[in-house]
């Protein structure tokens, strides 16, 4: 009868990191699901205002020392509106801007008095590719966090 060894070093090594990763992708996927509430929570407030939120939300990292920005194709006689959100106990504040098609910033924005998000309204004079960028500001915390946005037209 042959007597199991104790497991190797590589075996016990590479358990002991997957119990210490374990966590961390748990407070990622946790922090992932708390934008996407605070961006859609605040996408419902639009809706009772008469956008039409499409059902995809977008969710990237946004990283501490770079802002995000997104491409979208606009259409003139629509009205959009962008509900951009980090999560809420992050400590981290956003703000961001449309820009228009010659990289100026525009759209009209209502920030959270917290920081953590905020919607942006546009209304293009031209159909065309902008771009919604988004970064961190001094306010609060600077981390790579997730960041989602919910987007709505009338």
């Amino acid at each position: 009868m042959h007597t199991p060894a104790a497991p190797s070093s590589f075996v016990s090594i590479a358990f002991c990191a997957l119990m210490l990763l374990t966590p961390s992708v748990w407070l990622q996927a946790d922090d992932r699901e708390d934008a996407e509430k605070a961006a859609g929570a605040l996408a419902y407030d639009q809706e009772a205002e008469g956008y039409n939120i499409r059902a995809e939300m977008t969710t990237r990292t946004l990283e501490a020392k770079v802002g995000k920005a997104t491409r979208m194709q606009l259409y003139k006689g629509n009205e959009y509106c962008f509900c951009i959100a980090v999560p809420k106990k992050s400590g981290v504040h956003i703000t961001g801007a449309v820009l228009d098609l010659e990289g100026k910033p525009a759209g009209e924005i209502l920030p959270v008095l917290d920081g953590w998000g905020f919607v942006l309204f546009y209304k293009p004079k031209k159909t065309g590719m902008y771009m919604i960028a988004v970064h961190q500001t001094d306010e609060g915390k600077r981390k790579d966090v997730p960041c989602a946005m919910a987007t709505g037209y009338k």
